[in-house]
């Protein structure tokens, strides 16, 4: 959630903010109202406990035939002090649901729009040219690395298998992602696939994007659609003692693609699971924008070293999600769609989750938010997509990348067995 200091001293900062989303801006004023009427409560509460308590006293130095009077008072007033304390809790709960409903505030100078609006910051590489290039499925089938088929016959559609190289490109991938990021200072980390309400809801992801999410209501847990929810949740209620902290997390990856119909259907570009290798970071918030360019770098240096053709791009206000004030995504090149397609995205999510989730440090003020800010290092199948596409040969082999060979025993092409 935003700092309620902001809304109360400069809600038209966040008024312009919810417009350059395309999101409601009444909201704002929702949220002053709910404001108001929680520190109205909580006065009245205060004064009334504060009177009790002086009641207490009185009756204690009464004399015997005064204690009646002041007892039938005293009794009357405890009354009013719980309906005050409800009214109280009441107003608090209006609060937090008021401001929850309120998404980050866009950093200055993203692009306004939509989806379509991002602006393109650098174009690095040249895009290979392929005479009637094949898609990444057809490749894959045909070097029996992914098989949709009896993906959709035991699971359902947008399942796969990936079978002989092509899970062996998995772990080559994991391995390489993981590498990197254990050599640029993360702390490698397996997490949950499973959280909590209050880690789904601590992160933004019940929000607007709440039917992309999977819930198992028996047991009130949810798949995560990013290991980000997990190494959020990771420090939730803790007060940090040293900063920057980097986790690297590997995790499966779950969502439903609600609204997608029709997208990317063919394949394993949009899927209901995959695994993913995802970078989050814990911060000084004045370091949170030099930090979100070193995530950058950081996606950047792995798409070098698959020798990707790519594009980085500052995606739209109205594209961001609710917990990001800033995003940027790298789009790498599929010859057979003769387009750019997402590989990798980050986003400064400022203090945003830290202050759902009560993470802080100790400032010289008292403790005090952090930032957090994730970063997608791999996307397991739509990369391995990417590479089949992007690295396919005239014969239907495909390069495999110099950096990834060492994983994958040295091969230098993939060919079918």
């Amino acid at each position: 959630m935003i700092d309620l200091r902001i809304v109360r001293d400069d809600p038209d900062r966040v008024r312009a903010s919810q417009r350059l989303r395309g999101a409601d801006e009444s909201l704002v004023d929702h949220l002053l109202a709910a404001d108001d009427a929680r520190r109205s409560a909580v006065a009245a509460a205060d004064a009334l406990r504060a009177e009790q308590k002086t009641m207490g006293r009185q009756i204690a130095q009464a004399a015997p035939e005064d204690r009646a009077a002041l007892g039938a008072r005293a009794k009357q007033l405890s009354n009013e002090v719980k309906a005050a304390e409800a009214a109280q809790a009441e107003a608090d709960a209006a609060l937090r649901a008021a401001h929850l409903a309120i998404a980050n505030i866009v950093e200055d100078g993203v692009p306004p729009g939509g989806e379509d609006d991002f602006v393109t910051l650098e174009t690095v590489g040249t895009p290979p040219a392929v005479s009637d290039p094949r898609d990444h499925l057809e490749i894959g089938t045909a070097l029996r690395a992914i098989d949709t088929e009896r993906g959709a016959k035991v699971s359902g559609s947008r399942f796969y298998f990936l079978t002989g190289i092509g899970a062996q490109l998995e772990l080559a991938l994991v391995n390489l992602a993981m590498a990197q990021a254990d050599a640029a200072g993360f702390t490698p980390v397996i997490a949950p696939a499973l959280v909590k309400p209050e880690a789904m809801e601590g992160t933004g992801f019940l929000g607007a994007h709440a039917a992309e999410v999977y819930r198992l209501a028996d047991d009130d847990l949810y798949l995560v659609g990013t290991s980000e929810v997990a190494l959020a949740g990771y420090h939730s209620n803790e007060i940090l003692t040293e900063l920057p902290l980097r986790y690297a997390g590997f995790s499966s990856c779950f969502r439903r693609e609600a609204g997608s119909y029709g997208k990317d259907t063919k394949g394993i570009i949009r899927v209901h699971w995959f695994d993913k290798v995802e970078m989050f970071s814990y911060v000084d918030v004045d370091e949170a924008q030099d930090e979100h360019q070193r995530l950058l770098a950081w996606e950047r240096e792995f798409l070098d070293k698959l020798e990707l053709a790519y594009r980085v791009i500052d995606v739209a206000a109205g594209d961001l999600g609710s917990s990001a004030a800033r995003k940027y995504d790298i789009e790498a090149w599929f010859p057979s769609q003769g387009a750019y397609r997402e590989l990798t995205s980050t986003s400064n999510c400022t203090t945003f989750q830290s202050r759902r989730l009560n993470t802080r440090r100790r400032g010289a003020n008292g403790t005090e938010p952090v930032a957090t800010l994730n970063g997608t290092l791999c996307a397991i199948a739509r990369t391995i997509a990417c590479l089949l596409d992007h690295h396919q040969q005239p014969d239907g082999s495909v390069y495999v990348p110099a950096a990834l060979r060492p994983w994958l025993g040295g091969r230098e092409v993939l060919t079918a067995p």
